[in-house]
């Protein structure tokens, strides 16, 4: 059961709708986000592209999120002309991790601190971390104490932790794969069931949905490695796995694919508390933004964009739960308006 200070409760209702369901849009990508407009343009548009096209994203979709998930690398000019009603995470990582030594370890920005980020405004803090339950034992130790040092920090500083857990399977590096899609149910469930242990005092969890959609009966173009009862089952172990508030992430799938999945994980049992959507909502504004400037991204964003967010709030609004049945009663009372 999650435990509420006060302040934190405060600022969960601010990241959350009337509802208590969080409804968040994530542009905290940095080395990705890089490339992808790299990638879509003639020139070398900078860090300041990426500055600006975070801001764009931030002035023109927060008007339809409960909150916005930025880095202080390059999201805190996004931060600041966010809608008035949207409430703030940043991100405490560093981006990707060192690929030259064994077990994706995790590492926090050098020039910052809990203490910093809340003080440059953010109502939560987010932590990305690599995670294979089956890695060696030596180095899932080194990620469980970074993380109890985290939780720890938190605490101290009393503001949430919200921690977003990517799975990985250390002997197969193909995630899309068909092997990894058949240990994938495994690999999120359990590790969801471990940093829900108290000890890590993690306040929300940003999570992957336990399977491999692409592979879903009905869903699946080709081969099916799961059937729907038993992808139904995956979901409904995955949202037995946890106390804690839980909230989706995109990985990268399309608008569409990530509503119907939302839809499938209601359908199955899984009682999540909202979404961090990130490129399936703003990921094809890239192109016209970097191809054709502000004035095209920005129309992207208020037709498009619009409708990605607006549409996934409409499914939110009939599968997910809000994240106060998951808290102490004493903190159940009726939300103000945002």
């Amino acid at each position: 059961m999650l435990k509420l200070t006060e302040n934190k409760r405060e600022a969960l209702k601010r990241l959350s709708d009337e509802n208590g369901i969080i409804g968040a849009l994530a542009i905290d990508q940095r080395g990705s986000l890089k490339k992808m407009i790299s990638s879509a343009s003639t020139i070398d548009i900078g860090d300041n592209g990426i500055i600006d096209f975070k801001k764009m994203v931030s002035k023109e979709l927060t008007k339809y999120a409960s909150a916005i998930l930025l880095d202080p690398e390059y999201g805190l000019p996004a931060a600041g002309v966010r809608d008035v009603h949207a409430g703030l995470l940043l991100a405490y990582e560093k981006t990707g991790y060192d690929a030259t030594v064994p077990g994706r370890l995790p590492d926090l920005l050098d020039e910052w601190s809990v203490k910093r980020l809340k003080e440059a405004g953010a109502d939560a803090v987010k932590f990305l971390l690599y995670y294979d339950v089956d890695e060696d034992a030596a180095i899932n130790n080194i990620k469980h104490a970074f993380v109890e040092r985290l939780g720890s920090e938190c605490v101290a500083e009393d503001i949430p932790f919200f921690l977003e857990l990517v799975s990985y399977d250390a002997k197969n590096e193909d995630v899309k794969g068909v092997e990894y899609a058949k240990v994938k149910p495994h690999k999120v469930n359990d590790m969801m069931r471990e940093f829900s242990k108290p000890r890590y005092q993690v306040d929300v969890l940003k999570v992957e949905v336990p399977v491999n959609m692409n592979y879903v009966e009905g869903f699946s173009a080709g081969e099916v490695i799961y059937t729907i009862e038993q992808a139904k089952q995956y979901f409904k172990e995955q949202s037995d796995a946890t106390d804690l508030p839980y909230i989706y992430l995109s990985a990268g799938v399309s608008a569409e694919l990530f509503r119907e999945t939302l839809e499938f994980a209601a359908s199955a049992g899984a009682e999540f508390n909202g979404v961090l959507c990130g490129r399936a909502t703003w990921k094809n504004g890239v192109q016209p933004f970097a191809e054709l400037g502000d004035e095209a991204g920005c129309h992207w964003m208020q037709s498009e964009g619009k409708k990605n967010i607006t549409d996934l709030n409409e499914v939110l609004r009939k599968t997910a739960k809000p994240w106060f049945t998951k808290a102490e009663k004493w903190c159940q009372a009726p939300l103000v308006d945002k």
